[in-house]
């Protein structure tokens, strides 16, 4: 599970900012916070902001950070990592690295990593381990090649001399076999998966949903029954190049039922989206994980997108305690009811030096009973946008 993710000097975010999943002030919702390795983290983040304001770049922060971790063995010697793109709007910034630090656990054991990069070469890495309460650290690299070993020192320090400049030190200890970093990089790379959209599925990514595999097509079925999709089964016309199809059973005027199969591209949006995400949805109710997804309602009903949230704060449903953090414009989440205060975060930018911050609605002082949906909308805790008047003659010179 994640503990809290943090980003420094990566595009709108020139200042430290932190997301965190721990439980803040208060003891509502209490069915929304697991118990983990003695902390008490949060199953949900929504993140809130206006247009332009940064909060896609959290998201695009994240997928940084573990596309460097995933693909770091495989980057060659000189290949520039492409995406990692510093704050502009400053004249030291620009020349600085990024940085990112995760904080997570993995196999009941808390870990801390942290790197900073540009384009050309990793700066500094560290990887502790919380085998008890103090950290005890498993390597440190400073000045892109200097390194500190605590443990295994002959055995790990070998390892060093086969990294390069551009590579992470995490991904290739592992690589060879080095046991004490082997749980940190694979939560990199089973335990945490972010997502731009759902809405970009063809029929034959629902090839293996509707053999029936691993049961996905019966939980997929289920879960559009719960969201009131009535669908009521899948299958496949291989006399149409595979074509995916889907059942509908609807009642004519004498309440007698019918039974009527579209292909799926016919299908609304809002069903291509929930047939896309029920895969992932299952995985995090059975494997413990994190999912990060920008624009979560992106072709969804705003019923949709609390039935989801829902979904994941549900002990019941959620058994694997897997957290899902997202981006969104939809207000109507912003319930007291459905989230907690410290599930609630905020990115605004200050549009005179270009600089996003990231605070959480637990930093203001809110009552139990506070409609914050309309809070929000009054600007009371900002990261909206501001519409200037508009002046008769303001497109004048358009014409």
């Amino acid at each position: 599970m994640l503990i809290e993710f943090s980003v420094k000097n990566f595009l709108s975010f020139k200042n430290k900012v932190t997301l965190s999943m721990e439980k803040g002030s208060g003891e509502e919702n209490l069915d929304n916070i697991v118990s983990n390795n003695n902390l008490k983290l949060l199953k949900i983040a929504a993140i809130y902001g206006a247009n332009a304001s940064g909060k896609s770049n959290i998201i695009r922060a994240l997928t940084s950070a573990i596309l460097m971790v995933r693909n770091s063995s495989f980057i060659p010697i000189g290949v520039k990592w492409d995406f990692i793109k510093p704050f502009l709007f400053d004249k030291d910034s620009k020349n600085k690295p990024s940085e990112f630090e995760f904080i997570f656990i993995t196999n009941n054991i808390k870990y801390r990593y942290y790197f900073s990069a540009d384009e050309s070469k990793i700066y500094s890495e560290v990887l502790d381990a919380y085998y008890s309460q103090k950290p005890t650290n498993i390597f440190r690299r400073t000045d892109t090649n200097v390194y500190e070993f605590n443990n295994d020192k002959n055995k790990i320090e070998a390892l060093s001399l086969n990294n390069t400049d551009n590579k992470l030190f995490l991904a290739t200890a592992t690589t060879w076999n080095y046991d004490k970093t082997k749980d940190a990089y694979l939560w990199f790379v089973n335990s945490i998966d972010t997502f731009n959209s759902f809405d970009n599925i063809n029929d034959k990514d629902l090839l293996g949903l509707v053999s029936g595999e691993n049961n996905l097509k019966e939980f997929t079925l289920k879960l559009l029954k719960e969201a009131d999709i009535l669908i009521k089964d899948i299958s496949v016309d291989y006399e149409e190049k595979e074509m995916v199809k889907l059942e509908h059973e609807v009642l004519d005027k004498n309440n007698n039922k019918s039974t009527y199969k579209l292909n799926f591209i016919e299908e609304s949006s809002g069903t291509k989206v929930l047939f896309t995400f029920a895969p992932f949805l299952k995985k995090a109710f059975e494997t413990t994980k994190v999912i990060v997804v920008d624009e979560l309602e992106k072709s969804l009903h705003l019923t949709l997108v609390e039935f989801i949230v829902k979904l994941f704060n549900n002990k019941e449903i959620n058994k694997a305690n897997s957290q899902l953090i997202f981006t969104t414009h939809d207000t109507n989440l912003l319930n007291l009811e459905l989230l907690r205060r410290d599930q609630i975060w905020f990115v605004e930018k200050d549009f005179k030096n270009g600089i996003s911050d990231l605070y959480s609605l637990d930093s203001f002082s809110v009552r139990k009973n506070e409609n914050i949906q309309k809070g929000y909308l009054n600007g009371r805790y900002g990261a909206i946008p501001f519409i200037r008047d508009i002046e008769d003659n303001m497109f004048n010179n358009l014409k």
